[in-house]
């Protein structure tokens, strides 16, 4: 793990401490169980997290258009769909004017997490801003970090006391046919959006060289098809 993942995930660990209702077994009136809700939720507004970040990262850096591109293409289809997923269910959109750009980038109103996704937020926007290089390093994190979110339970929602455990939400452990496939588009959109963060920043350190972050590196090297 670097040291930008590390420093990235002590804010994770201090912001995850606010309690939330038990997560309790079987459905509700959604038709998703409580760690379902709770994970959707989150998606929507770590989806938001990835666009709002790259179009930053677009204003700052023109001449890099990786940014723009998939923050307004793909990352832009990903909130959507995790919003058209939260009114499929029945489950209230924790940012309902994700939208409304320029007045709501980074910006982020959940009740549960949206004080967590705010630091996220500011803190990988901070780093984006020393250079180029860097926010190309941190859109390249945010990418592994939002596969592992999609498939497992992140550790943010596992960190809070809401009964939820590491296997206890995401892709592994819903049999939602819905969800199983939103997620699935998801993961398809991460490893590409990788594959274009990696191969920006291999032009600068060199092709081979780029080392994981989040995930392991066997994980990324499959990925990149190495």
């Amino acid at each position: 793990m670097t040291e930008l993942s590390k420093a990235f995930l002590t804010v994770t660990c201090v912001l995850a401490l606010a309690p939330l209702g038990s997560a309790t077994a079987g459905h509700g009136s959604t038709g998703l169980d409580a760690a379902e809700e709770t994970h959707l939720i989150f998606m929507r507004e770590e989806e938001k997290l990835a666009r709002d970040v790259y179009l930053t990262f677009a204003q700052w850096y023109p001449a890099q258009a990786v940014f723009d591109i998939i923050a307004t293409t793909s990352e832009q289809t990903h909130t959507d769909t995790m919003r058209d997923k939260l009114a499929q269910y029945g489950v209230v959109d924790p940012n309902p004017n994700t939208n409304a750009l320029p007045e709501t980038l980074g910006v982020f109103t959940g009740e549960s997490y949206g004080e967590y996704f705010t630091e996220k937020f500011s803190q990988l926007t901070d780093i984006g801003s020393q250079s180029e290089l860097d926010a190309l390093y941190v859109g390249a994190l945010i990418e592994e970090l939002d596969m592992h979110d999609i498939i497992e339970c992140p550790q943010a929602i596992v960190d809070m006391d809401n009964g939820i455990g590491e296997a206890g939400c995401g892709l592994n452990y819903t049999d939602e046919r819905g969800l199983i496939n939103a997620y699935s588009s998801l993961i398809d959109g991460s490893e590409s959006h990788l594959r274009a963060y990696v191969g920006q920043i291999e032009a600068v350190i060199g092709v081979g060289n780029y080392q994981a972050q989040y995930l392991a590196q066997e994980e990324v090297d499959a990925i990149l098809g190495r």
